[in-house]
C-alpha cells in the first residue's frame, strides 16, 4: 500500500502490486468560478491577402483568353488573327478587372482569402446597417 492507495498485498490479485496513475480519467473543471469564457473577446477574422485575390482574378482572365484561343484554333483561324483577338479580350477583361467585385457566394473551400474578403464586406455592411 502506498499513501493509502493500492492493495495491501498483491497476493492473489493477478497484479504486481505496483501503483500506476490512471491517465485515462477525465478531469472535472469547476464551471461556476470560470468566467473567462464569458469575458473572452470574439474571434478575430483573418484579413484576406489582396495579392492572392489579384492573382486569382488574373488567372480567371487568362483562362478565358485560353478558351477563346482554343475555340479559334478549332475553327482554323489564322494565328495572327487569333493573337489579335486574344489580346483584345485580355485588354478588355483586365480593364474590367479592377471594377469587378467578388461574388458573395459559390466559393470553393480552398478559396480562403475570397471567403475572408466576402466575410469582411458582409461584416462592414452589417456594421453600417445596410
Amino acid at each position: 500500500m502506498y499513501n493509502g492507495i493500492g492493495l495491501t498485498t498483491p497476493r492473489g490479485s493477478g497484479t504486481s502490486g505496483y501503483v500506476v496513475r490512471n491517465l485515462s480519467t477525465l478531469r472535472v473543471h469547476d464551471r461556476k468560478n470560470d468566467t473567462s469564457t464569458w469575458d473572452a473577446a470574439p474571434p478575430k477574422h483573418r484579413e484576406p491577402d489582396e495579392g492572392i485575390l489579384e492573382h486569382e482574378r488574373k488567372r480567371k482572365v487568362e483562362i478565358k483568353c485560353l478558351e477563346l484561343q482554343l475555340e479559334l484554333e478549332d475553327k482554323g483561324t489564322d494565328e495572327e488573327e487569333i493573337e489579335k483577338q486574344v489580346d483584345q479580350l485580355r485588354q478588355k477583361l483586365l480593364a474590367n478587372l479592377s471594377a469587378s467585385a467578388l461574388p458573395s457566394r459559390g466559393f470553393k473551400p480552398s478559396d480562403t482569402h475570397a471567403i475572408a474578403a466576402a466575410k469582411k464586406t458582409e461584416l462592414s455592411k452589417m456594421a453600417r446597417g445596410e
